[in-house]
């Protein structure tokens, strides 16, 4: 039986109205904010204009940001005259299946310190639009950064910090930050949580019969906030119909009741629960790449997983593990005969994932300091093309096919090939660029509204197969904003695509 106090005053905050939710559905609902009523009219029919005041100190929150310019080279005024609402729907358009470059490139821009847009406002409607973009690519610790920057102690900014530090495993810091910020009025699903968290079970016990008795809580909720905290009282009774959404604080929840469901099918931020070492090396490693593919994790992430001890099965995931490792053992060893056969096996087993771009970032630079027979050598030739290491690469002679070379080097010599990306990207490429681009695009830039220019530019390349008059549109809008060497990797990730058609 859970022991009983009297602690209803206290846990008994009445709930005020909802953050609204944002693009992201589901988040946990953990924070309330209080509804200001409008005060009484002034003497008579005289209405006088509401004036908003705030704090410096808030507005800024737009412009905070990890890169400061000298790391992301973007001037500081990229926003320009550019509305906040305007950036927020180009920012909530943007593809999860961006191209690896192009995805680099938008992450840059979502974590550069910049700053705030002309109309700002303690909304702070564009950072919480680049924090939701960095949660929808499973990109939880660049998320956690530009929170924790901010200050977690505005409740919209609050509720993503609790989320992310729930998916990471360091929700005992976020509970203890609702503790010690009286600003932050918790819910009585957080406040059952984190008071369970800290031990005190009994106060735990009475909010979730307080909230259940004055249905604050949904049946779905209060049945599993008891299992968490008496798991013992429910042993042998299957867990009946799960929140819908699942939110971080139910899933974590759930995970301690060992009932978790596999992530595979929730929100790609979800992943980052199964990285830890109680989840076992299949499921990290299934983890890891869905989050490597969209950038969640970093690259070095990634292969430090796969190489981590030799596989103990075949088939599926664990040919992946053997043809990462065997490559892997043959780069250190410099066997160029065992470079050779293993280089394809991993290509063939990355490639049906997706995850090619992620092996050359990793593995790029390396490869490039062998010479490599025939078939092998075209195929590495291409990894090089992809990695950072492209441009020192054509420099040294390192990468030959002229394509390749030009877009590297950021030069069109090549006549034109026939195929219309190509063809597109070496336009884009041309030394003299009389050809206007498109009206919309060339008043942005006048403007200087760089930032909507860049993010329109990104709308259309969202696929690895973009129309060819779009993609040369895209590719020149941003090195006319001073994207270059952006542009050089995009350009070579759509030109290695089509060499392999």
């Amino acid at each position: 039986m859970w022991t009983r106090v009297c602690l209803l005053a206290l846990f008994a905050a009445p709930v005020a109205a909802q953050t609204p939710l944002s693009a992201i559905d589901w988040l946990s609902d953990t924070v309330v904010e209080p509804s200001i009523p409008d005060g009484p009219a002034t003497a008579g029919s005289v209405q006088t204009e509401t004036i908003e005041v705030a704090p410096l100190e808030t507005l800024a929150i737009d412009g905070v940001g990890l890169l400061p310019t000298s790391l992301s080279g973007i001037p500081k005024s990229f926003w320009g005259k550019t509305p906040s609402n305007d950036l927020v729907t180009l920012i909530e358009s943007q593809s999860i299946s961006l191209p690896r470059p192009a995805r680099a490139l938008l992450h840059k821009i979502v974590l550069a310190e910049l700053d705030p847009p002309i109309d700002s406002n303690p909304d702070h409607l564009l950072f919480l639009a680049r924090v939701d973009l960095l949660l929808r690519y499973g990109a939880l610790e660049e998320s956690q950064g530009l929170l924790e920057r901010a200050g977690p102690t505005k409740a919209s900014i609050f509720r993503r910090w609790f989320d992310v530090s729930l998916l990471t495993g360091s929700e005992d810091r976020a509970c203890a930050t609702m503790r010690a910020a009286p600003d932050i009025a918790p819910t009585f699903s957080a406040r059952i949580f984190c008071l369970a968290r800290g031990n005190d079970w009994a106060a735990a016990a009475l909010s979730l019969e307080t909230a259940r008795a004055l249905n604050y809580v949904s049946p779905e909720e209060a049945d599993l906030m008891a299992r968490f905290l008496d798991p013992e009282l429910f042993e042998g009774q299957p867990i009946g119909k799960l929140p819908n959404p699942l939110t971080p604080l139910s899933y974590r929840m759930l995970q301690a009741l060992g009932e978790a469901p596999s992530t595979g099918s929730l929100p790609l931020a979800f992943a980052h629960a199964k990285l830890g070492p109680e989840a076992g090396w299949k499921p990290r490693i299934e983890a890891a790449e869905r989050l490597a593919r969209r950038g969640g994790i970093s690259t070095s992430q990634l292969f430090s997983i796969y190489t981590e001890r030799r596989a103990a099965a075949s088939g599926g995931v664990w040919n992946r593990v053997e043809a990462v490792q065997d490559f892997d053992v043959a780069l250190l060893a410099g066997d160029i005969e065992g470079i050779e056969r293993s280089l394809m096996d991993v290509m063939r087993s990355l490639g049906r994932l997706d995850l090619i771009p992620e092996f050359a970032h990793y593995y790029g630079e390396r490869l490039s300091a062998f010479d490599l027979p025939d078939q092998a050598e075209t195929l590495a030739e291409q990894i090089i093309a992809l990695s950072p290491y492209a441009e020192a690469a054509a420099m040294a002679g390192r990468i030959t096919n002229p394509v390749l070379v030009d877009f590297a080097r950021g030069q069109s010599t090549v006549s034109k090939t026939g195929n219309d990306r190509l063809d597109a990207l070496l336009s884009a490429f041309e030394p003299t660029q009389s050809t206007p681009l498109p009206h919309r695009l060339e008043t942005l830039l006048s403007d200087r509204r760089l930032g909507e220019a860049a993010l329109q530019a990104l709308l259309l390349i969202e696929s690895p197969t973009p129309d060819a008059n779009d993609l040369e549109i895209a590719i020149r809008t941003l090195r006319r904003i001073g994207f270059e060497s952006d542009a050089r990797r995009i350009a070579l990730f759509f030109a290695v695509h089509e060499l392999q058609e």
